[in-house]
């Protein structure tokens, strides 16, 4: 049994109330973890102390927003900006340039803020609603 396996089945079978337990039942067990060791395969496992002793806990789930608001600016004769949340517009971006939406001549993006060219003007509107289709279907 690896060392792993061991902290479960000891945190299942007893109550632990602190890490110091814990290394003691691992040494009996034919395991001798620094306490660093001990420290970082405990977070590994999401094993945290609740109510007074040491349990496996799920990791909490941050929601992410499928689609991030955004905000569309016409630049003419043959530009948008499309504004998004901090961390988005690489990923705007990329799917853009994979959309092949025609009439695009490419896209330049940074944390937040998407450069979008089109090469004709008369192609502005389709590509606006082009944009427009794939921030209601998400990147």
């Amino acid at each position: 049994m690896n060392l792993d396996e061991a902290i479960l089945q000891l945190i299942s079978r007893q109550d632990v109330p602190d890490q110091a337990v814990l290394q003691t039942l691992l040494e009996e067990a034919g395991h001798a973890p620094s306490q660093s060791t001990l420290s970082r395969r405990l977070k590994k496992l999401s094993v945290q102390k609740v109510n007074g002793r040491y349990q496996r806990t799920e990791p909490a789930v941050v929601p992410v927003p499928l689609a991030p608001s955004v905000t569309i600016i016409e630049a003419p004769p043959n530009m948008l900006v499309l504004k998004t949340a901090p961390g988005y517009a690489q990923i705007f971006g990329l799917a853009l340039d994979r959309e092949e939406v025609e009439g695009l001549a490419g896209t330049v993006a940074g944390d937040d803020t998407i450069f979008i060219a089109v090469r004709d003007p008369s192609l502005l509107q389709d590509v606006r609603e082009a944009v427009e289709q794939l921030i209601q279907r998400g990147p």
